[in-house]
């Protein structure tokens, strides 16, 4: 996609979901009013204007904010540090944690299996993931060879039906774990959603870029959990 010029609006990629409507504050303490169809899961629209003119939003999935910010259709997103994490792309810079969508990437597996951890002895385990990057270096750095069953959904069922031993997921509540017989034996990684940046498009725009970084900012300042922080 052709860069924006200063005359043509920036694009910023919002997630579909749950973190689209926890960014909404945040939108709104930014100064960013997007159409009004934005927050409406209903709506077939993708691109939206919003009351600022030199600024849109597109409305992807969380798991693609990261690849449109990194080849430049859109010059900023909100992602999820999972994704980040998982395509790790050099092209994106994080800035700010915006402290939604609080979560984290584990390890599960079926309950009553044994000991809590991984054993010792294990030198390959199958593991059914989306994220199969994040789970490969997961398990290198313990020595362990991770065979990947790419899936996209349902990853409690995998263990149920042998397709593996483990499985590498979001968690929030655990709830859905334990409804399909699985617990938690690991948290790989903390999860937040951050403010993230196409590098290219701040060094050639810096202006513009940064001034919308600025305005997250003061919206975070803004904040009751940054208030009782500083306080």
């Amino acid at each position: 996609m052709t860069a924006p010029t200063p005359d043509t609006p920036l694009v910023l990629a919002l997630p579909k979901g749950r973190i689209l409507k926890a960014a909404a504050p945040l939108l709104a303490g930014a100064g960013i009013t997007p159409a009004a169809d934005c927050l409406d899961e209903g709506s077939r629209r993708l691109r939206f204007p919003t009351d600022d003119p030199m600024l849109d939003v597109v409305r992807v999935r969380s798991f693609d904010v990261a690849t449109f910010v990194a080849f430049g259709g859109a010059q900023l997103g909100i992602c999820g540090a999972d994704v980040l994490m998982e395509f790790d792309y050099p092209e994106i810079y994080a800035p700010l944690d915006l402290r939604i969508g609080a979560c984290r990437v584990s390890v599960a597996r079926p309950v009553g299996h044994g000991a809590a951890d991984i054993p010792a002895h294990w030198s390959r385990v199958r593991v059914a993931t989306k994220y199969p990057a994040l789970t490969r270096r997961h398990f290198a750095a313990r020595g362990i060879n991770a065979d990947i069953v790419h899936l996209h959904g349902a990853m409690e069922l995998a263990p149920v039906l042998d397709l593996s031993q483990l499985i590498v997921d979001l968690v929030d509540t655990g709830s859905t774990l334990r409804a399909n017989g699985l617990e938690e034996t690991e948290t790989i990684a903390s999860v937040t959603s951050r403010l993230i940046v196409n590098r290219t498009a701040l060094k050639t725009q810096p202006e513009r870029i940064g001034a919308l970084i600025a305005r997250f900012r003061h919206a975070l300042s803004a904040t009751p959990e940054h208030e009782a922080a500083t306080a």
